[in-house]
């Protein structure tokens, strides 16, 4: 294919237009074939395509090659069939679909306005999507994105950005160029997700998870030892505070010390989202453990409801309810029932599941035994010690025992005594508490609820405190799916922007469930984007007569299953990315195609 310049007369007066042509052979030999009319050119983009052909002198006067090189390109470039072969394929099909959902997002105008271009090679923008779309498709390093993922993808091709572009101090500046941009972007998404699935922020999911560091984070003053819900105590850590709408839409997010309590978080984040959303009249559904008088104080003083968790302690409370009738079904297995609180000013659920139940139950008889054991040994090390040992050890180690098993350390009644008729001079002896063994029988499977709203179903308050399952859905997902520990980074703003981009992946993330919802594919994710990761790009070389090569970029064809998934979704995949480049000289030898 090539540009040719056509002339024709209309109103009396030439006018020159352009046209992409390619040969053809017909049975009256070769012809040109018009794939595409480009128009007619005014003065000055003639005088500039003067300019280029007096720079380009080997070419034509009514021809421009299709080639960054200045070479002269016949009207027909002869291709030897034999000698076309497959010189390698890049990763595709998951890098596009992120990239759509990128674009549908509208990211991409969102960060181009954040980041308006400057000197730089490469947009900010542009290198902010990379970025995304390697937490969502490859988690991993940013030098693990630029060494190792960006050049076995089709990227540089499908955005324009070569990959010597992709290095890791790029990717660095890039951290540091979106980072203060955190605010727009959230509130942006907020807008989007509001847009394209009519999400709603008249009920709002707070939960809170940690993530820690590898290295000391000595540099970062958040980086603190605290409850590790990742199960690595022995690592410093951060702890994240994730907003979310019931869909499990990401609305917004805010990072603490390692070392900050649970309790002490909710009134930052409530500020946070006034400052992005305005005022938050709306009812807020968190866990037991923020759910303090004080906080639940500061929601009533900005005009919001709330579905709290309670701790089970305050069962003793409603404990004659708990043997009476009037229970309603909320689910299989799972029954309600409303109690007024005793100032009146709340309404208590009350509810009880049997699947909770048998869970509770195992473990309490576990951690029994476990202590059971643990008693016996000790006892049986102090009938048979041949010195005498210290109570104040014997009595730490009985207290460890029980701190390891304190689901069912308060059933034990257990004094150290002293023996004079053994070595050790001490004895051990316990006792189950009754009362706390009916207790625990009796409250098996329960948990409490309270809230300030008022009209509502236990049934409703239930269904809608049972939605916190998204906001821990969207922990797993960004911790398991997108990798976002452990965290590599030192310093604070680094550790700040690698979360953010963690954010934006799992927005994507959440997106793509809710087009697949619509499009009747489920609600996972992950196998969707494995199966489409399959599609590739390859690259094609032609060996011409001119003893050179083109090269084309061809998306593969998909099978089946993946053909179906993408009409689902109505996804069109590009037949080729880029346009027909010339490379290398071909060898003397004829190339059989090898796949």
């Amino acid at each position: 294919m090539f540009l040719k310049r056509l002339t024709r007369r209309k109103d009396g007066k030439p006018h020159q237009y352009w046209a992409l042509v390619e040969s053809v052979r017909t049975a009256r030999g070769p012809r040109h074939r018009v794939v595409s009319y480009l128009g007619e050119l005014r003065a000055s983009e003639q005088a500039g395509w003067a300019d280029v052909r007096r720079l380009l002198e080997q070419v034509g006067p009514d021809t421009l090659p299709l080639f960054p090189e200045a070479e002269p390109v016949p009207e027909a470039v002869h291709v030897h069939l034999r000698g076309v072969r497959v010189h390698g394929t890049r990763e595709f099909g998951d890098i596009y679909l992120g990239w759509k959902l990128w674009q549908m997002l509208k990211l991409d105008a969102c960060l181009s306005a954040c980041l308006p271009g400057g000197r730089e090679d490469v947009p900010w923008s542009l290198m902010a999507a990379v970025l995304t779309l390697a937490r969502f498709c490859e988690p991993g390093s940013e030098l693990a994105t630029a060494q190792r993922w960006y050049p076995r993808t089709a990227l540089a091709e499908l955005l324009g950005i070569p990959v010597e572009s992709v290095n890791p101090n790029r990717l660095y500046r890039t951290l540091d160029a979106v980072l203060p941009h955190k605010e727009t972007i959230e509130r942006h998404l907020g807008e989007q997700f509001r847009t394209l699935f009519d999400a709603s922020l008249d009920l709002v999911l707070y939960d809170l998870t940690s993530t820690y560091f590898e290295g000391q984070g000595a540099a970062n003053p958040q980086a603190k030892r605290g409850y590790s819900r990742d199960g690595r105590p022995d690592c410093v850590q951060v702890v994240i505070a994730l907003v979310v709408t019931r869909e499990g839409l990401p609305l917004s997010y805010d990072v603490f010390a390692g070392n900050r309590p649970d309790v002490t978080t909710l009134e930052a984040v409530v500020a946070t989202m006034e400052r992005k959303h305005g005022a938050l009249q709306h009812v807020w559904v968190v866990d037991r453990g923020i759910a303090s008088a004080g906080n639940l104080e500061l929601l009533r003083s900005r005009g919001a409801s709330y579905v709290v968790g309670t701790p089970k302690s305050q069962l003793k409370g409603v404990e004659r309810v708990l043997v009476e009738g009037g229970w309603a079904e909320a689910a299989p297995g799972v029954e309600v029932k409303a109690v007024a609180s005793p100032d009146g000013d709340e309404t208590f659920v009350v509810c009880r599941s049997a699947a909770r139940a048998t869970k509770e139950h195992a473990m309490h008889e576990r951690f029994r035994e476990r202590i059971e054991a643990g008693l016996t040994t000790l006892s049986r090390r102090l009938m048979t010690a041949r010195r005498r040992m210290d109570r104040a050890r014997v009595e730490r180690q009985v207290g460890r025992l029980l701190e390891r098993n304190a689901h069912a350390g308060r059933a034990f009644q257990i004094r150290v005594e002293d023996a004079a008729d053994v070595a050790s001079g001490l004895r051990l002896v316990w006792t189950m508490d009754p009362a706390w063994a009916a207790w625990a029988r009796l409250t098996e499977g329960h948990y409490l609820l309270r809230t300030n709203l008022t009209g509502w179903t236990p049934q409703a308050l239930w269904q809608t405190y049972i939605q916190l399952t998204q906001a821990e859905a969207a922990f797993r997902a960004v911790k398991s799916d997108l990798a976002i520990r452990p965290i590599w980074h030192q310093r604070e703003e680094r550790v700040q922007a690698h979360i953010l981009f963690s954010f934006l992946a799992f927005a994507l993330w959440k997106t793509l469930e809710q087009w697949m919802q619509r499009s009747g594919l489920g609600s996972a994710p992950r196998p969707l984007r494995e199966e489409l990761a399959r599609l590739k790009v390859a690259e094609v070389r032609l060996p011409t007569s001119t003893g050179r090569e083109v090269s084309l970029h061809c998306v593969t064809q998909p099978d089946p299953a993946q053909h179906q998934l993408l009409a689902r979704l109505g996804l069109k995949l590009p037949q080729r990315l880029g346009p027909p480049r010339w490379v290398g000289t071909v060898a003397s030898a004829p190339f059989r195609l090898k796949m």
